[in-house]
């Protein structure tokens, strides 16, 4: 048990780490190549965050425990839109720009209904998948053909590096986060079966929490440093890339079909976006108390998750 839990912190370094250099080498290219930083954050840094979820998710679906892999996706969106702007909103109200509200969340929406849909049967076929990453696509045509018509953000403070170095960074970053997803996954597994409590509910929890690490950490210090466009719009594109982009490409490789991630815990995270989106109408701005909201529903839903695992019968 104790190398168990040792390899699972292993493999959260790991994965955190290798989507920092990921990102920040693939961010450096960016800049170098004039693209703006709302792009950026929209699409690589976005990407970049959800890395981990990628690796742990195709990995699992690989290793035969879908309900890992779906797990981790639903549980991470759930941690983004509850806990992690809830935690930012609470350090420093967060501003919302309009095309955020009228496009970007509306998506997140979108996605998050469609999964619960396609899901309903209790499985993810290929179909199912090359639908979602379809959309996938045309959001990213959309966001980039976007940004084309709108200037570029020239007072971007990322660090430009050599070419060498930001492809160097680029491949040490994937390196570690499969690597790390690995570690992690089977670590994760080893333990949910010593303990008993199934694959989805590790998933939904330690697995979700885990590598959502990055977009908190992102979030929180952008919203302390008063860029909470990035952060509300590194969630959103972490949520976006995670259901459409993750789940479709996995879905297209290894089909999954699973069973222990409920409707209610679909349902919650789409609540959590009609939520997220719903506050975000009050003059543009997640306050602190409607932040306290959300983190106080991600707590009860926690709550729900443990109670459940542990045969409580309210909650089985």
């Amino acid at each position: 048990m104790i190398l168990n839990i040792i390899l699972i912190v292993i493999g959260i370094v790991l994965v955190v780490k290798g989507a920092d250099w990921l990102t920040n080498g693939a961010v450096s290219v960016a800049t170098k190549l004039h693209i703006s930083q709302m792009v950026i954050g929209l699409t690589i840094v976005a990407m970049g965050t959800s890395m981990p979820e990628f690796c742990v998710s195709f990995v699992s679906a690989l290793k035969g425990t879908p309900d890992l892999a779906v797990g981790n996706v639903v549980g991470s969106n759930i941690f983004n839109a509850l806990l992690i702007v809830g935690v930012a909103a609470m350090v420093a109200p967060m501003s919302i720009m309009k095309k955020t509200v009228k496009v970007d969340i509306p998506v997140g929406v979108v996605a998050s209904l469609l999964l619960l849909i396609l899901c309903l049967d209790g499985s993810i076929s290929r179909f199912d998948a090359g639908a979602m990453f379809l959309l996938f696509l045309m959001y990213m045509y959309e966001t980039v053909k976007g940004a084309k018509k709108g200037s570029a953000d020239d007072s971007s403070s990322a660090t430009v590096y050599s070419g060498w170095k930001s492809a160097f960074l680029i491949v040490l970053g994937l390196a570690a986060l499969i690597g790390g997803s690995n570690v992690f996954v089977e670590g994760a597994k080893n333990v949910a079966q010593a303990l008993g409590v199934s694959d989805a509910i590790i998933g939904l929890t330690i697995v979700a929490g885990g590598t959502s690490l990055p977009e908190l950490a992102t979030s929180v210090v952008s919203a302390r440093k008063g860029n909470s466009g990035i952060a509300i719009g590194n969630v959103l594109g972490s949520n976006i890339f995670n259901i459409l982009m993750i789940l479709g490409v996995t879905g297209l490789i290894a089909p999954m079909s699973y069973s222990g991630i409920t409707f209610v815990d679909m349902s919650v995270m789409v609540i959590s976006m009609l939520l997220l989106w719903m506050f975000s109408f009050t003059k543009y701005t997640v306050a602190r108390w409607e932040g306290a909201v959300l983190v106080l529903i991600f707590m009860f839903y926690m709550v729900y998750l443990v109670m459940g695992a542990m045969g409580h019968p309210w909650f089985s």
